[in-house]
């Protein structure tokens, strides 16, 4: 199969030069540009084609590839034929970098090469740049007639420039795809499952589905999932793998089954993109492109940096993309973006796929069945999605922005305090409607289209206002309030019915919320921007809930592998004589202390509590010192950087004296992701079913898929509440001789409500009805596994 090589990324790859100039950002979403250019395609005449795909095989160096592209727009006529692209951006034509305008004609000028291919009866074409400058509604043609030969001249010419990049390409594919061939699977055997899920995920490939997976802890997941998916690329089947995580962690995980990989004899090129605040470089800082060494014939250190990276490094991992970005005085960020082209694997956040504000433009601007996600830890995704589509904006930072800009008497400064005054008029208008009405809140299913329109107005004037200023603290806050303006107006234009507007005064602000209900159709449209798509999780129950409010529902296949760990290796136990609703909490206090001694007491090691909030962990916290001063305890903290982290986990040692109490909040850090093997943890107490705490989001999350389905208690309640607890009990079993306890402290947990919801190898858990049957129920647990040392070492190893 040819290599595809995309017309955009060729003409850019090629016909940039000089400076990387961040320009100022566009309100323009991917979604409102698609919106314009079909606005525009439908004005056109019945000769006029939307939309039309062009392509041309090129054989360079022995192999082929295709040269592929989508035309906006073509017109075919007795005079001839026009090609049309169209553009838009809030920047005003004429002040357009000459760049910029080379590379939007150097796409027209390749689809219209193209196109002449298909009429040799044509000796010219006709090509249209149609900008439309959003913020103002103005649009800018322009034309051009150029003829076969100037045509045939320009793509040679684009070609002959890229034909090294186009070896490099096809010498990297061959390699990686000798390599692959004879790849072994990276251990010795599968453990129960693994094969199976590789399997599945093979065939979801090979077929372009999406499939949802629920792999619980200790099948394997990365390296099942990674493994078929490479096996893949290496047949020819995807082109590229994006593995897309929530967590810096799990990047972590993806790069080391590649590189475990990489020791039996895989080559290929994987990359792992870092945020663009994290990964440039300190001197980089509040530098203004102008000025910064990195950026400033950024374009024309581009290509040699590029083959010396892709020539000798293999995984380019944070730590290698800023020692090759440091040598060629590069910014590592849009050196990473760059690299990233030539990249078989690009391990990232979700934010680079679904997010409509950050996405990858190079990847994602149209379909391309070249591309396959893999999506890991994806129950996280719900309430990821649901941030990336909703935004905030209050009139807090006004008056310090006003108070800031007064001493300064310029023109530019009296015109930011009038532009701001506006803002503020408009926020001022809200909550006199909200006052009249006696309310300090007011719901509404439309975008707050009066506030929208001044912070466009707002917009377009803080981007010429920033351009102009000198750095200060005045900029530095006017910039940051400008952001938020614009992420506010970019995602008003995505509203749909499973939004809602809620507006709220606290008697001296007032803060307006777009809130997305329901993200799925748009991480749906994200998804079918690849072949297919396999999501998995430890915790995917109930499957239903997670494919629909994952874009799934309809076109996606489900998965669920059973635990690979004997389930009497688990107790799993429920405590129904506690009950940690709010208003019965300070009567059942004793009780929980109780029991989480009868937990700790019977067997010295490692233990994790964790309960829905701080506040109730600091006072259950409290209580279990005040009771049992003798017991080490250590607790979370509310805000806890990296360092902090890790120094919590290092108390957690194998081969323990001493007992050791960790108080935790349920679906925190430390609630997933951590991995304490062996005897570093022997159970686990969790206090309560973890419901979200009412709050009227929620509520609205709530009633609006009580409209569409008629589970709303459940959809914004009880499961992601019941993922928390899904999560945090599977810290325990980690291993094959992982053993241990999960108490659950709460009689909900013994309700049909829950119990359906208990994954397979929970099938043996045990109610228990006093603090005297659970301490001889753990002390006979204990006992049964030091009675059968030859299925399970009492100490357990890694």
């Amino acid at each position: 199969m040819p290599t595809k090589i995309g017309i955009r990324q060729l003409v850019e790859f090629v016909l940039r030069k000089g400076d990387l100039i961040e320009v100022k950002n566009s309100q323009n979403t991917a979604q409102q540009g698609a919106k314009i250019h079909r606005q525009l395609q439908g004005t056109r005449s019945e000769a006029y084609q939307s939309e039309v795909y062009l392509k041309k095989t090129v054989t360079m160096n022995g192999a082929d590839y295709v040269i592929a592209g989508r035309a906006d727009g073509i017109q075919t006529t007795d005079d001839g034929i026009l090609i049309e692209e169209i553009k838009t951006s809030d920047q005003a034509f004429e002040d357009l970098t000459d760049n910029t305008r080379d590379l939007y004609w150097g796409q027209v000028k390749v689809y219209g090469y193209l196109c002449l291919q298909d009429h040799p009866e044509l000796d010219q074409i006709t090509l249209q740049l149609t900008y439309d400058q959003v913020d103002v509604e103005k649009i800018t043609i322009t034309k051009h007639v150029l003829t076969r030969a100037e045509l045939d001249t320009f793509f040679k010419d684009l070609i002959t420039e890229y034909e090294y990049w186009l070896t490099l390409r096809a010498d990297l594919r061959v390699r990686r795809n000798q390599s692959i061939t004879d790849l072994p699977f990276p251990f010795p055997a599968y453990r129960a499952g693994q094969r199976d899920l590789a399997v599945a995920v093979y065939k979801t490939i090979r077929l372009k589905k999406r499939l949802f997976v629920e792999a619980p802890t200790g099948t394997g997941k990365t390296i099942s999932t990674l493994f078929p998916a490479i096996k893949a690329l290496g047949e020819d089947e995807i082109e590229r793998l994006f593995y897309l995580t929530a967590k810096q962690s799990t990047r972590h995980v993806a790069e080391e089954g590649i590189a475990l990989m990489s020791r039996d004899g895989l080559r290929l090129k994987s990359i792992t993109l870092t945020a663009k605040d994290q990964i440039r470089f300190p001197e980089e800082q509040a530098v203004p492109p102008e000025e910064n060494p990195f950026m400033i014939g950024y374009y024309d250190r581009l290509k040699p940096a590029l083959k010396d990276l892709l020539t000798n490094e293999d995984q380019l991992t944070r730590p290698v993309i800023e020692q090759y970005a440091r040598k060629h005085t590069v910014d590592p960020f849009e050196f990473s973006l760059d690299a990233s082209l030539f990249c078989d694997v690009v391990i990232c956040d979700y934010n680079y796929l679904f997010d409509p504000l950050v996405y990858l433009q190079r990847f994602f601007s149209e379909s391309d069945d070249d591309n396959f996600f893999l999506i890991d830890e994806v129950h996280n995704l719900v309430s990821r999605a649901r941030d990336m589509y909703s935004a905030t904006i209050n009139d807090q930072p006004i008056a310090p922005l006003l108070k800031l800009a007064k001493p300064d008497k310029s023109q530019a400064s009296d015109d930011l305090q009038q532009a701001l005054k506006k803002v503020r008029r408009s926020f001022n208008r809200l909550r006199r409607v909200l006052t009249d009405d006696g309310k300090t809140e007011l719901l509404a299913p439309e975008p707050p289209e009066s506030l929208l329109r001044t912070l466009r107005n707002f917009n377009e004037f803080m981007g010429d206002w920033l351009a102009k200023q000198a750095p200060s603290p005045l900029l530095d806050a006017a910039r940051a309030y400008f952001f938020d303006c614009l992420t506010f107006v970019k995602i008003g234009d995505l509203y749909d019915g499973s939004y809602q507007t809620r507006i709220v005064s606290d008697g001296h602000h007032v803060t307006v919320k777009e809130l997305c209900l329901d993200p799925s159709d748009f991480l749906n449209r994200s998804l079918e921007l690849g072949a297919g798509a396999v999501l998995f999780s430890a915790t995917l129950s109930p499957m239903s809930y997670y494919q629909t409010v994952l874009g799934g529902t309809a076109n996606s296949l489900a998965y669920q592998l059973p635990s690979p760990f004997p389930p009497k290796h688990q107790a799993i136990l429920v405590t129904q004589y506690v009950q940690t609703t709010y208003h019965e909490r300070p009567h059942n206090e004793a009780a929980i202390v109780a029991s989480l001694n009868a937990l700790v007491s019977a067997k010295t090691g490692n233990y994790l509590v964790f309960l829905p909030s701080y506040g109730y962990l600091t006072q259950i916290k409290a209580a279990f010192e005040t009771a049992y001063p003798a017991i080490a305890t250590t607790v979370q903290a509310a805000a806890m950087d990296a360092q902090a982290r890790q120094d919590f986990l290092d108390q957690f040692q194998a081969n323990t004296n001493q007992t050791l109490v960790g108080f935790c909040v349920l679906g925190g850090i430390f609630s997933e992701g951590i991995d304490l093997r062996g005897d570093r943890l022997i159970g686990v107490a969790i206090v309560s079913v973890g419901l979200p705490g009412i709050n009227p989001e929620t509520n609205l999350i709530r009633d609006y898929y009580d409209h569409e389905n008629g589970q709303g208690f459940a959809y914004a309640y009880q499961l992601p509440g019941m993922n928390n607890v899904l999560q945090a009990a599977g810290r325990l079993i980690r291993s094959s001789h992982d053993t241990g306890i999960v108490l659950l402290l709460d009689q909900r947990f013994a309700s049909r409500r829950y119990t359906d919801l208990f994954p397979p190898h929970w099938q043996y858990y045990q109610t228990i009805q006093s603090v005297p049957q659970l301490t001889a129920t753990i002390q006979n647990f204990w006992h049964q596994l030091a009675e059968a040392p030859d299925e399970n070492e009492t100490h357990k190893t890694t």
